[in-house]
């Protein structure tokens, strides 16, 4: 399996399973409104190509995470004998937060291919096999109700 690198946010955060890039990548309207919304930014605003890509979102562009990793060399958290730090306490949204505390030790238990193919399956919907946005408490396509995480 290839991995795209620039969906490897070194947080944790799996970007294939963002709905900042969802929405970017979408052609809803209403679906690119509501992420707009929920993030306090304007649709033009919601470009993004993956963490690692020299186009991420504009809150992504200056975290402090990413940059820490990036000055000690490591490709994430997952190697940082830190983990969690004051950065990842500081994270400003609680969800994503969450999902970076139990993301990290698994992609550490797992290594990166193994842990994509998992990010992959979770954000899977398991009744119609459409793509699931973090959050997601149903699914776009068939409505279907998402288990948490």
């Amino acid at each position: 399996m290839a991995v795209q690198r620039e969906l490897l946010a070194p947080c944790g955060l799996y970007c294939g399973a963002c709905a900042i890039r969802g929405a970017y990548l979408s052609d809803d309207p209403a679906f690119k409104e509501k992420v707009a919304a929920g993030y306090g930014v304007k649709v033009e605003d919601l470009r993004c190509e993956g963490c690692l890509s020299e186009s991420p979102f504009l809150y992504c562009r200056t975290c402090a995470i990413k940059s820490c990793v990036k000055e000690k060399g490591y490709e994430g958290c997952f190697q940082c004998a830190d983990f969690p730090c004051s950065l990842v306490e500081a994270f400003p949204f609680p969800a994503g937060k969450a999902v970076i505390l139990a993301a990290v030790p698994e992609w550490k238990e797992l290594g990166t291919e193994k842990w994509v193919e998992a990010q992959k399956k979770r954000y899977t919907c398991t009744q119609c096999g459409s793509p699931l946005f973090r959050g997601s408490k149903r699914c776009r396509k068939c409505k279907a109700e998402v288990a948490a995480g």
